[in-house]
């Protein structure tokens, strides 16, 4: 029988928070019991182990973040949207660094066709048609700010940068304007 007060969103919001607090990594079935004063076999009939507690840690950070991403670009196109998106994910990183990774969390194809990491890819694609890229180059595009985004915050919160000048904010505002000029002026695809 499920011990009272301990539902599987509770669990997985309460997994979330000790994400950003110890590492996504470090979470595990046996920390959150130690979190809610329980023996780990209470929270087996709400998830089936530490790496269901992970998946589904990430799928809330990949809908989360969804959500916040789409506030801030809602309205906004070309440039203006390209950098409210950056922000959402740049904010969302650095304070939620534990969830941050859990979105990063490798998902089997069935859980990540219908998970909110679909709606990522939408409104990357949606932002790219501001800038006219046709396919293969918008699959590219996607990959490169996916790539730029996560990284930067990754390398951010680990401290990274903030031994040398300039300051990471003007980097991260360079890197913006750098960006918007390469998806005006992205490069044919070499010929054959």
């Amino acid at each position: 029988m499920a011990r009272v007060g301990l539902t599987t969103e509770r669990l997985v919001r309460a997994g979330a928070e000790l994400a950003d607090e110890i590492g996504f990594e470090q979470v595990t079935a046996s920390e959150l019991a130690r979190r809610f004063d329980v023996k780990v076999a209470s929270l087996y009939s709400h998830v089936k182990n530490s790496q269901d507690l992970k998946t589904r840690i990430a799928l809330f950070a990949l809908a989360e973040l969804a959500d916040r991403a789409a506030d801030a670009v809602a309205g906004r196109a070309g440039k203006d949207a390209l950098t409210a998106f950056a922000h959402a994910y740049r904010d969302y990183g650095r304070e939620h660094p534990g969830r941050a990774a859990a979105a990063r969390l490798r998902l089997d194809p069935e859980t990540a066709a219908a998970s909110a990491g679909v709606r990522h890819a939408q409104m990357t694609r949606a932002i790219l048609r501001g800038y006219d890229l046709a396919e293969p180059d918008q699959t590219h595009a996607v990959r490169l700010l996916g790539s730029v985004f996560h990284g930067y915050v990754s390398l951010e919160t680990a401290g990274g940068f903030s031994h040398s000048a300039p300051d990471s904010e003007e980097t991260w505002t360079r890197i913006l304007d750098a960006l918007d000029a390469l998806l005006r002026n992205w490069p044919a695809p070499p010929t054959p």
